[in-house]
């Protein structure tokens, strides 16, 4: 979904003095891809590949057709898009992958926050062949329990395949968990079950013990427990993007790969340390068990943040510019 209408001329102001600012630390975010496909201008969501090492699916939001786009990370071409039989795509804004190789595409966006009584989830295997085709998708009709909303954020479960969607709201969403089991034939109801921060997009990590948040300028991660939400345990240092919207787990687990809407759009490769990574990734880190990083691995929370840092200036700066908006009005009348 748009940002309000000052967030992206302000995100390039920032980017242009971030980018002047030397990194404090090789482990930091890095540029891993940029997306060359200029049918790809409103990346709203990634998700790694079970099937196809290096290839991220991501997709367009509200403005395309009911299409899925295969990216190879090592050259940022498209090797394939996907079109989804008979979908009439309205507002999509997150992509997940279940733990039985499906893509779920969710089409949960509401730009009026609320229009919208049902919102969909569209399901199709993983293509094992990377080509551009047309597949049948199985289409979920979904309800929130307390009424319409708009949101960004859709995961499924990487243990029991059970999809979660967080609403997105500038003073807070909530995290909504849905039936068991999904019907194709009825209503899914989704209820919510905790609190979330203002969040464009979320994914597990692939061993199922953590969740991750994004939202424009930060990140928030979080222990998962199985079925609920437990405590948040750090803030991994996502980068200032134009628009940043997505967010997955790389394969292993030990980063995160954030991504923004534009064209050209650079898909960054956040490292994670100490508590953030997951534990299957802190494991094989550290065989002794210590729960120590591996050599040369940072404690979690270090390496400056200075993403971070340059995301609360750019709030800073936005709010210079509206009061000094405005009192500029105030002269001129």
């Amino acid at each position: 979904m748009r940002a309000r209408t000052w967030v992206v001329p302000l995100a390039a102001t920032v980017l242009a003095v971030t980018a002047a600012v030397p990194a404090c630390a090789d482990s930091g975010p890095a540029v891993a891809f940029t997306m060359k496909d200029p049918r790809i201008t409103e990346s709203s969501g990634l998700a790694a590949s079970h099937l196809h090492p290096g290839i991220y699916w991501t997709h367009n939001d509200s403005g395309d057709g009911p299409y899925v786009y295969a990216i190879d990370s090592r050259t940022g071409a498209t090797v394939a898009r996907i079109t989804l039989r008979g979908v009439h795509a309205r507002d999509c804004e997150a992509i997940s992958i279940g733990p039985d190789g499906d893509i779920y595409l969710g089409d949960i966006g509401d730009n009026l926050n609320g229009a919208w009584p049902e919102v969909y989830l569209y399901r199709f295997p993983e293509p094992k062949t990377l080509r551009d085709q047309t597949v049948d998708a199985t289409t979920y009709t979904v309800r929130y329990s307390d009424g319409p909303r708009n949101a960004e954020s859709l995961m499924v479960e990487p243990k029991t395949g059970r999809v979660y969607i967080a609403s997105k709201n500038e003073d807070g969403g909530h995290l909504y968990e849905g039936p068991a089991k999904l019907s194709a034939s009825g209503i899914n109801v989704f209820k919510p079950i905790a609190d979330v921060p203002w969040v464009t997009d979320g994914a597990f990590s692939p061993d199922g013990t953590r969740l991750v948040f994004r939202g424009y300028f930060m990140s928030s991660e979080y222990r998962w427990n199985g079925d609920r939400l437990g405590a948040e345990i750090g803030n991994p240092d996502v980068p200032v993007q134009q628009q940043g919207e997505s967010v997955t787990f790389t394969p292993d687990g030990r980063a995160l790969m954030t991504g923004s809407e534009g064209t050209d759009s650079q898909v960054y490769r956040v490292p994670l340390s100490g508590s953030e990574l997951p534990d299957s990734a802190r494991a094989s880190a550290d065989p002794s068990g210590s729960g120590a990083p591996a050599s040369g691995g940072a404690a979690a929370g270090s390496g400056g943040h200075r993403h971070t840092f340059f995301g609360l200036a750019f709030l800073a700066v936005a709010a210079l510019l509206v009061v000094g908006t405005r009192r500029l009005r105030r002269r001129g009348r």
